[in-house]
């Protein structure tokens, strides 16, 4: 049974230690969200809050890339749209992305089916009992370290081989998640040679396997919430990575801010039926010297039903050095960002609550005034 909503250990202790997460307060049939999840009022997302003014860089989030015409005489549009987003808002959408939709949907319903096990199945890959290093089960993001927690439940999955995935992921999810995987990388690819063309630098396989060489897929699980207004699925970040695949599902929630220097002002995403929604992380940031920008973006809950949404996260391996490319220094005539190794940015990165794009904080430098 759920601990009362007043008693905010013995809830802690049954959500996030005992592993029953919040999927486990809303099936032991909570009326209202216990205090430990509500946000403070800046936090909240406002759903009935407009953006007056469409210009073009809110437009092209509303209509998916097709990336199949880059074989054809529209190549050169294409590449344009995609380089122009990653400078403006750091998020786009893609059709004809190589994923085919019968993944898509299949990956959609193995998230649900994971999440639908009983709290002691999902429990054994609770970070400190977990029988792989590669598979993590919690709730949140660093309950630890939060004033106000995240309605969010989530497995983990990081990949190093087949073989190991295939032994060590969760049987509920592990051959859909690999072909989401294996599929995507191929996608991913092609994007990073676009991106770092645009750059002037040469996407070879050696700097590719640098930048992607460590591998996550994530199912996030947001239960029907019965006060959303008062909470979030996942606060303000940005990723830490070079690029992220995310499959949202038909029922949308997530938002991304529209202007890194003014507040409140975020557009959701709109979710299109077979599309990937593609954003930059902090790593692209870093390497272009600022040029490309990391996307700041939430996730907002919902009273009506269940949400899921699966995100690939291609990052540096830790052991990585990142920092601006030298050709752009060269040309910019400054470091925006310092070299830093990955492992440390990382650390820094999962050390902390979420706040905005603070995480770049680590890697500023600060004579690049």
């Amino acid at each position: 049974m759920a601990p009362s909503i007043d008693e905010s250990n013995a809830l802690f202790d049954f959500v996030v230690q005992k592993g029953n997460g919040v999927k486990g307060l809303v099936d032991n049939g909570i009326k209202m969200v216990p205090e430990r999840y509500i946000q403070p009022p800046k936090e909240r997302i406002l759903i009935d809050k407009k953006i007056m003014n469409s210009n073009d860089d809110i437009d092209q989030l509303l209509v998916a890339i097709d990336l199949s015409k880059l074989h054809g005489p529209e190549h050169d549009q294409v590449v344009e749209t995609i380089t122009k987003a990653a400078e403006t808002l750091g998020f786009f959408q893609v059709v004809n992305h190589g994923v085919t939709l019968e993944l898509l949907e299949s990956l959609k319903g193995a998230a649900h089916n994971f999440f639908a096990q009983p709290p002691m199945e999902k429990a054994v890959y609770l970070k400190e009992v977990s029988p792989s290093p590669l598979v993590k089960y919690g709730t949140s993001f660093v309950p630890e370290k939060e004033m106000a927690l995240e309605w969010k439940d989530y497995v983990s999955m990081m990949y190093t081989n087949d073989d190991e995935a295939h032994a060590q992921w969760p049987p509920q999810c592990k051959d859909v998640a690999l072909e989401y995987l294996k599929s995507s990388t191929k996608m991913v690819r092609i994007l990073l040679e676009i991106l770092f063309e645009n750059l002037g630098v040469t996407l070879d396989e050696e700097k590719f396997e640098s930048l992607t060489g460590l591998k996550m897929v994530n199912m996030n699980f947001y239960p029907s919430c019965p006060n959303p207004e008062l909470t979030v699925g996942v606060g303000r970040h940005s990723d830490m990575g070079t690029l992220t695949v995310l499959l949202q599902d038909g029922i949308g929630g997530l938002y991304v801010k529209l202007e890194q220097d003014v507040e409140d002002e975020w557009i959701e995403i709109p979710p299109i039926p077979g599309a990937l929604v593609i954003n930059v992380g902090d790593t692209m940031q870093i390497l272009s010297n600022g040029r490309y920008k990391s996307a700041e973006h939430r996730v907002r809950t919902t009273s009506s039903e269940s949400r899921v949404s699966i995100p690939l996260f291609a990052t540096p391996k830790p052991s990585e050095k990142i920092g601006p490319l030298p050709q752009l220094v060269e040309s910019d005539g400054v470091a925006h960002y310092k070299q830093v190794l990955f492992g440390d940015y990382m650390k820094n990165f999962f050390g902390k609550a979420h706040e905005g794009k603070k995480s770049l904080d680590f890697a500023q430098n600060d004579d690049s005034a």
